[in-house]
Order: structure tokens, then C-alpha cells, then sequence
């Protein structure tokens, strides 16, 4: 009988539907938590790149369930964000309808592909069920501020009550200053001056703030959203633009998102990653007199990591987010042109050469040099430091500093010579650096003029979007003042609008005809009641999507509850994601989002652990080779790739990808069928090399903008889910990137045929009750001891392999008992799970193999396996050591060092190294 995969892999996706195999409850088992970093539902549906980290998920999900325990493993989609109002925009649909067409389309493939996902505990980002506890949490961070001194966040009313007993000197909470109010009791202030002061402490608030502005798609982006000066999404120009936006205070929570990477289980890398995000460093912040002194302003802080070179100092940078740049002018006729470049957009562009500033007509005195003024500017050139927003001008010793310098005609000075030795700089003359800076931080110090200041370069996070398809903002303003929307009338939900695009930096939600608060009646009503006195005007930015993808982890524990986000219940049984698989893509701004949210939820109580993920596991990408033609830039005129570098009158070029569809052999392109794709090409000029015209072929990651996606429906049509599967696992290990040859996947074919066959003879199913011979238990229980160990290290592709080894032995001894033959298929089943079920359903098993546990080894049947090293020293042979192979190497080296023989050698000499090679030498150096 053939494997017909077509039959089978329908008929076991409708069985495990039809008895929820997969739902998980609360229970007296062993939790294990397993999850994929959150989709989005795009309308082209998943690639074979997606299903990767799909696959692997589920390979250990099932893996676990047959080990017995008690396995959460739900799916949701990341509903809201830019990426779904774009893809509404280009289809002119409506994001509501585009979302549940495309998240049907992902549904219907991952179940094609066997994906054992928890379906009843599905969640959308963008459903109102959902959203009302993310404007919940937005109330109680907007409500909260960070206790630096207990490293938690608190209620406001906690601070508040403080600053009625105090009275008076608050001081700024803000990373980005420390200066004092003013020394007015707190009941002496207004209700607009109280919240003034209480804004600088709230963990979400509002700021006029310098963003990455992206016009063509009409809203704010964060960080990770932009790619060498343009957006990710469309590729567009980024400007830096000074607006009123919400931002969150997660720079507070810095060094605790740096030490809780400690209690995480994850690669090196992906460590390191997060730690440059967060950009701890020390250095030294200064204060220096500002010689046209502001109200309540006398002097400006600055932070360096070279106090040493203050005697370079020529000049210093604000930013154009500094809290005093708006203010440093305001005595000088230059004040201004100074609001005016305030208020300019500059490109984000890494590769810009343009350099701006505007010197603000203000000075600072030099702490060192009596009566010398350094000019204070303002300019967009630096990155700027986020604690202090200031640098520092060394233009003698600082290639940035210089170019600013000479653009603006600032004066250059040397302090160090040639061996970094200090000069022209009286005291310092003479001393090396590190002298100069121990002495230099010591008169700081002693003066009261700086200290010695940890710094973060990650910054608090935009938390205003321009756009409509996001969640509401659950604020209204009165008289100015931001005021939440009471929690028992949440969700306040998106008003469906026709017109939701974005125009002029504004959201679309200006245009919503019913967005007012009416303050007496606790509801929303429409704008023309608006009067400033009992109705008032509804945030009409939303949330960023990195909101409702900050906390979807917890949702899933319990994501029926009507009356809160999380019972403690069910939170206590699930707790943290002891497995959490997704994309490099992901390490960076989501991770850093999603701790710092649950961090503070657990500060506030609802949650009882500080950190959301056990284990991380970054998958590698799938790659695979796109196709790039040649266009003359400014011409409509595209030329084949081989004729670049040839003598022509075109000089520069720009790469555009094609379909992988309209490559002929040889990597030619179809003109005719790319024009009909691209009408936008279709009266271009085509410069052929020996008739034809060849396009560029490049191996990198599949991406839809590359257009080299591979579509798994193809995939599984052609040769069914189970060997599709085992074709991704069996790539390579699961965290490198490795390449697409459907070629090579015949491979997987034939083992899957061979292991089917096992179990027929002359096309009838036939399986043995004759007891095995020793040998074939001997390849049994050896197989199982070393997949458990493979599974348990994520080595997937090993697995697989040991799979193969062990049906090719069987076949060779054409070997189908029934003990045997049972324990294979369980072996197998994780991975190739619709002809696991059907062949444990033939060998009358009644019910599903997912409710059966994994065989375990029997240690009587593992052939002990001996290696013999030869025990050199100073590479001369002495002796030689027999060890089972399973010795670890800690164990061989003291076994070796405590040898008799070793002892006789190290008593006239002393050991120097010791070189093991596994299952070769062993090398023993004396000196």
C-alpha cells in the first residue's frame, strides 16, 4: 500500500480538531509554557521562512506532551500596527476586514502544516476583549512612577502624598535633567502646575520631543522601524521633527533590564544585543555655569567619558529635545531663529554628510580657564548622550567635533601630543591620559562641580502614533491637562471611520465625528458638544502595536476572563514562557518592550515573576536566492547585469528584485511577463548582452520585498506536510541560517516511504508479535537514549538523522515487530505527526499517540562504547587509557592527572597545559 499523505494529513487535522487534542487546561501536571513570537497577519500569508520557527515549536510541543507534561502552546495575531493599515490602504479595504481574511489565510496554512496550537485560547491585538486590558495598563503606567530609591514603580497618589509633606524643592524625576522647581508648597500650586511637575515623574507622559518622522507614511517611528535613514516598511525617507508625543519612562527601568538578563536562558548574542540597545556606560557628568543665567537655571549639566580633554573643549551641543534648548536664547537677539531650527525636519539618513546647528547667542564658562566662554549650540550632527541630551566639543581630538568645528568656524585646540602625554593645559601638562583623568574627576569632585555618572543610551519610548488602526489612547483633556478615561468604562473603542488615511501629521482620528467625553454622563459623544466645560476633546493619536505585543503572553494563561487581564491562578500555574521562539528580527525592540511591561507589572503586583521568559531561542533565517535587475538611475533604462562593469555611457545604477517566477534558465528574465507585472516598466528600454538580458542572483533571507519567498502550500501540495516538515527540521541546527533547495528534499521523501514501509509486505499491513533479537533492541534503546538528548539541546536536524540510521538498520534486517516498531513511530511522531497517528491507529492503538509517553531507554541494551586515548607528554607517548564514551572531559582530565604514572612525570616537572582532543590524543605539557 502507498503513503497516500493527501488522504491521511486531512483525515488526522480533522480528528484533532474535532477532539481538541491540543487544548490545554489547568492541571496537577508539569506546566511547560511554549510560544512563537507574535504574528502579524499579512495578506500574502506565511513562507516557507515563517514556517520554520512554526515547525520547530511544535516539534518540541508535541516532544513534550509525549514526555507528560502539561503543555501550553496558543497562537494569536498581532492585529494592530502599521503594517495592517498599509496593506488596507493598498487593497482599499478596511484594516477590520483585511485582518480577518488574512489571519484566516494563516489559520487554514498552519493547519495544513499539523501545528499543534492551542486554538481556543486565541487572541487578537485589535479585539476590543483584548485591547480594554492594554488601555487598562496604559491608566495604571500613566498612573505610576518609578521610586528610584526602591528600584519599583509605585501609585502616583504615593508621590503625591509625599510632596504634601515635603511641601516643597521637587526635584525633576526625569532621565534627562535633575534641576529644582522652585521652593512653592505643593498646595500653593495650581491643578496645570501640579501636573506640570507630576508629568516628569509618570511612567507614561506627555513631552514635545524630537521623533523619527516618516511622511509618506504619515506617522511616527520608533528606532527599530527605521533601516539606514528610511522606514522599513516602504523604504521610505525618515526626518528628525520636534512633536508633542506620549512617551513611556522605560529608561527608569535601564539597569534592571540589564541585570534581569541574568535569570534568562538565551545565546551569548542575543545577550549582547540587548545590553548595546540599553548602552550602559560610566562616565562624568558636569555642571557649568551659563552665563546669561534662565529662570531657575543657572547652570547646565553635561556628561563625557573624557573629562581629561576639558581643556579641548571649545564648544558645546544640546539637542534640539533638550529641556533648556527651547529656553538657552531667550536674552539673545538669536532666540529667534532658534525656535525656528527647533521646528525644522532633518533627515535620519546614516549617510548623510549635511551638518546643522544654530549657536543659541548663549555661553558657558570654562571650569579650568578663568573668564573663557564656550559657545553653546544647537544641532541635530551628534547622537546625543540621552541622560544629559549634551556633548561635549573636543574638535581637537574628535573627528565629528572637528567637522562641526570647522563648518562653523570654531577655534581647534590640542591637548595631547603624539604619546597621548597632556599639553597646553597648565596642571595637566605632562601626565598620561589616565593620570590626567583621575586628577581632572578629583577637582571635579572636590568642587562640587561634577561626579562620577552611569549612563543608558536607551531612550524613553515614543508611545503616539499618527495613524488610525492602533489601540485608543484611554485619555481626554481638560483645560490642557490629561485625565484617564475611568477604568469601568473601558474599552473605548475604535470608531470605524471611511477615511483613515493619514494626513499633515496628524491621525485620522481628528476626523472621527464622535470623539468627545462627556464628563458628566461618563460616555463619549460627539465632537460639536465639545465645550471645555463638561465635554472635552479624546486623544486622537493611538498606541504603537508594540503595546498590545508587550503583554499577549500573559492574555493567553487566561484569556476568557471578562473581569480581569490575569487571574493569580492561573498565572501562578503557568508563570513564565518556558520556551520562546521567534526571529533574530525580534531580540532587540520587542524583547526590551515586553520585559520592561511585565517588570512593571510586577512591581505593581499583578504578575509575581520579574522576568516574562526562561529560555530564548533565536531560529535562523532561511535563504534563499533572489533576483535583481539593473536600472539606469534617472533613465528609464534597465541593463543586463553582466554589462555593469563594461565600458558604457552609464555611470550609476540602481538594483530593483523581481518575482522569482519571471526567471528563465540560465538566469534570464522574461521581458514580456516583468512588463505586464510592472506596467509601470512597460515603455522602458532594455540593454541585452548576447541577446538576452541576465539578472543578478543573490543568496539572503526570504522576504516578500525580495520577492523570494517560497510558498509552503506549494510545498506541502506537492509532497505533503509531514515530509515538509521534517525537510525544514532537517536543514540544519535550528539557530544558523541556512539555504532553500527544494532539490534536496527528495531526501526526506525516500525515508519517509522507507520508514512506511516497515510496517507492509506485499502492500499489506504486517507487524510482528515475535519477540526482537538483542540487536534490534540494542538499536532501539540506543536510538532513544540519544534523540532524548538531542531534543533536550534542541538539535533537531540530529534527531532526525538518528531516525534515518535507525530505519535503514531496520530495513537491513527487515525487522517489523511490533516492539519495535511502536517505539519508532513515537520517536518519529513529534516531527512527522500525521503518519505517526495513522500507523498507531493501524498497530489498534484507540487512542491518539499525543496521549501516550515517550518509550524510555533500558540502560541493559546500550552497548557501552570504549575509546582508547594516547596520553602524551611534551608530545611523546607513555601510556595509553581506555574510557567509555560517554566519560565527560572534566572526568578523563582528573582521572588522567591523578594517573600514577602522571604523578611519577609531574614530581620531577611542573604541568604546564593540558591538551585533550575528543576521541583522539591527550597531550600533557611540563615545563
Amino acid at each position: 500500500m502507498e503513503y497516500n499523505f493527501r488522504e491521511i494529513e486531512k483525515r488526522w487535522q480533522r480528528y484533532w480538531k474535532k477532539h481538541n487534542v491540543f487544548h490545554a487546561k489547568e492541571n496537577k501536571k508539569r506546566k511547560y509554557y511554549i510560544l512563537n513570537m507574535f504574528p502579524y497577519p499579512s495578506g500574502t500569508g506565511l513562507h516557507v521562512g515563517h514556517c520554520l520557527g512554526y515547525i520547530a515549536s511544535d516539534v518540541y510541543a508535541r516532544y513534550k506532551l509525549a514526555k507528560g507534561y502539561n503543555v501550553l502552546n496558543p497562537i494569536g495575531f498581532d492585529s494592530f500596527g502599521l503594517p495592517a493599515e498599509q496593506y488596507a490602504i493598498q487593497t482599499g479595504k478596511h484594516p477590520c476586514d483585511t485582518i480577518i481574511e488574512n489571519s484566516r489565510r494563516y489559520k487554514e496554512q498552519m493547519n495544513k502544516i499539523g501545528l499543534s496550537f492551542n486554538w481556543n485560547r486565541e487572541v487578537y491585538t485589535s479585539n476590543p476583549n483584548y485591547y480594554h486590558w492594554t488601555q487598562w495598563m496604559f491608566i495604571q503606567i500613566f498612573n505610576s512612577w518609578y521610586d528610584k530609591n526602591s528600584e519599583q514603580a509605585k501609585p502616583i497618589n504615593l508621590l503625591i502624598e509625599e510632596f504634601n509633606k515635603k511641601g516643597n524643592n521637587f526635584i525633576n524625576a526625569s532621565t534627562t535633567s535633575n534641576y529644582k522647581f522652585n521652593s512653592t508648597t505643593w498646595k500653593q500650586l495650581n491643578s496645570y502646575e501640579k501636573e506640570s511637575i507630576l508629568l516628569d515623574y509618570r511612567l507614561a507622559f506627555l513631552c514635545k520631543n524630537t521623533v523619527n518622522w516618516c511622511p509618506n507614511l504619515g506617522t511616527v517611528l520608533a528606532n527599530d522601524e527605521i533601516k539606514n535613514g528610511k522606514s522599513e516598511r516602504g523604504g521610505y525617507p525618515v526626518y528628525k521633527k520636534k512633536m508633542l508625543q506620549w512617551h513611556i519612562r522605560i529608561s527608569a527601568y535601564a539597569e534592571r533590564l540589564i541585570k534581569g538578563f541574568n535569570l534568562i536562558d538565551c545565546s551569548q548574542s542575543l545577550k549582547r544585543l540587548q545590553c548595546n540597545w540599553i548602552g550602559k556606560s560610566i562616565g562624568t557628568s558636569i555642571l557649568l555655569k551659563i552665563i546669561y543665567p534662565i529662570s531657575g537655571f543657572h547652570k547646565i549639566e553635561l556628561f563625557t567619558f573624557y573629562p581629561e580633554m576639558m581643556f579641548g573643549m571649545t564648544f558645546i551641543i544640546l539637542s534640539t529635545d533638550h529641556p533648556l534648548a527651547d529656553k538657552i536664547s531667550i536674552f539673545s537677539l538669536h532666540h529667534k531663529n532658534v525656535l525656528t531650527y527647533l521646528n525644522k525636519e532633518f533627515s535620519v539618513d546614516v549617510n548623510s554628510k549635511n551638518i546643522s546647528g544654530i549657536f543659541t547667542g548663549n555661553y558657558v564658562l570654562h571650569p579650568f580657564i578663568k573668564d573663557k566662554k564656550i559657545p553653546i549650540y544647537i544641532s541635530n550632527f551628534f547622537t546625543i548622550n540621552n541622560t544629559t541630551k549634551s556633548i561635549i566639543g573636543i574638535p581637537g581630538h574628535e573627528e565629528k567635533s572637528k567637522k562641526f568645528a570647522q563648518k562653523f568656524n570654531i577655534e581647534i585646540v590640542k591637548v595631547l601630543d603624539f604619546n597621548e602625554k597632556c599639553i597646553n593645559s597648565n596642571f595637566l601638562n605632562g601626565l598620561n591620559r589616565q593620570q590626567a583623568k583621575e586628577k581632572i574627576i578629583k577637582i571635579l569632585i572636590n568642587n562640587k562641580i561634577g561626579e562620577i555618572k552611569i549612563s543608558y543610551k536607551i531612550r524613553d519610548s515614543i508611545f503616539s502614533r499618527q495613524r488610525y488602526w492602533g489601540e485608543p489612547i484611554p485619555i481626554y483633556f481638560k483645560n490642557k491637562i490629561p485625565k484617564t478615561i475611568p477604568i469601568d468604562k473601558l474599552p473605548i473603542i475604535l470608531p470605524k471611520i471611511d477615511n483613515f488615511h493619514p494626513k499633515n501629521g496628524k491621525s485620522p482620528l481628528v476626523r472621527a465625528k464622535n470623539w468627545a467625553w462627556d464628563e458628566q454622563n461618563m460616555k463619549i459623544v460627539p465632537n460639536f458638544l465639545i465645550d471645555h466645560k463638561y465635554v472635552f476633546p479624546i486623544e486622537t493619536n493611538t498606541m504603537p502595536c508594540w503595546a498590545g505585543s508587550s503583554w499577549y503572553f500573559l492574555r493567553y494563561m487566561d484569556v476568557h476572563n471578562n473581569r480581569f487581564f490575569l487571574e493569580k491562578e492561573k498565572e501562578n500555574y503557568w508563570k513564565n514562557v518556558d520556551l520562546y521562539i521567534g526571529g533574530s528580527e525580534h531580540s532587540t525592540g520587542h524583547l526590551i518592550y515586553a520585559r520592561f511591561w511585565h517588570k512593571f507589572l510586577f512591581d505593581r503586583g499583578w504578575v509575581t515573576t520579574d522576568e516574562p521568559f526562561k529560555k530564548i531561542l533565536n531560529q535562523g533565517m532561511i535563504l534563499s536566492y533572489s533576483a535583481i535587475i539593473l536600472k539606469v538611475i534617472g533613465e528609464n533604462i534597465f541593463m543586463s547585469y553582466g554589462l555593469k562593469n563594461k565600458k558604457h555611457t552609464y555611470s550609476s545604477f540602481q538594483e530593483i528584485y523581481v518575482d522569482l517566477s519571471l526567471i528563465k534558465k540560465n538566469n534570464e528574465l522574461d521581458i514580456y511577463r516583468f512588463k505586464k507585472c510592472r506596467p509601470e516598466f512597460y515603455s522602458s528600454v532594455f540593454i541585452l548582452e548576447r541577446g538576452v538580458f541576465i539578472c543578478k542572483r543573490k543568496l539572503e533571507k526570504m522576504s516578500k520585498s525580495k520577492y523570494n519567498v517560497i510558498n509552503p502550500d506549494d510545498i506541502y501540495e506537492k509532497y505533503g506536510s509531514d515530509i515538509f516538515r521534517m525537510y525544514e527540521m532537517f536543514l540544519g541546527p535550528i539557530n544558523k541560517s541556512k539555504p532553500w533547495d527544494e532539490k534536496k528534499i527528495n531526501g526526506i521523501k525516500n525515508f519517509i516511504n522507507k520508514f512506511w514501509s516497515l510496517f507492509y509486505k506485499n502492500k499489506i499491513f504486517q507487524v510482528s508479535e515475535i519477540n526482537p533479537t538483542l540487536q534490534e533492541f540494542q538499536i532501539l534503546h540506543d536510538t532513544i537514549k540519544k534523540i532524548e538528548n538531542k531534543m533536550e539541546s534542541f538539535s533537531w536536524n540530529s534527531s532526525i538523522s538518528l531516525l534515518m540510521i535507525m530505519t535503514n538498520k531496520l530495513t537491513a534486517l527487515k525487522c517489523n515487530k511490533r516492539k519495535i516498531l511502536e517505539p519508532l513511530v513515537q520517536l518519529i511522531a513529534p516531527f512527522a505527526p500525521h503518519i505517526s497517528e495513522e500507523l498507531w491507529y493501524k498497530l489498534g492503538k484507540k487512542k491518539s499517540i499525543i496521549f501516550y509517553n515517550l518509550p524510555v531507554f533500558n540502560k541493559k541494551y546500550i552497548v557501552k562504547k570504549e575509546i582508547t586515548y594516547p596520553i602524551m607528554f611534551n608530545g611523546k607517548l607513555k601510556f595509553l587509557e581506555k574510557f567509555d564514551s560517554s566519560t565527560s572531559i572534566e572526568n578523563i582530565k582528573n582521572k588522567i592527572l591523578n594517573h600514577p604514572k602522571t604523578k611519577l612525570f609531574l614530581k620531577e616537572k611542573t604541568l604546564n597545559k593540558f591538551i585533550l582532543i575528543p576521541k583522539k590524543i591527550i597531550n600533557i605539557l611540563l615545563k
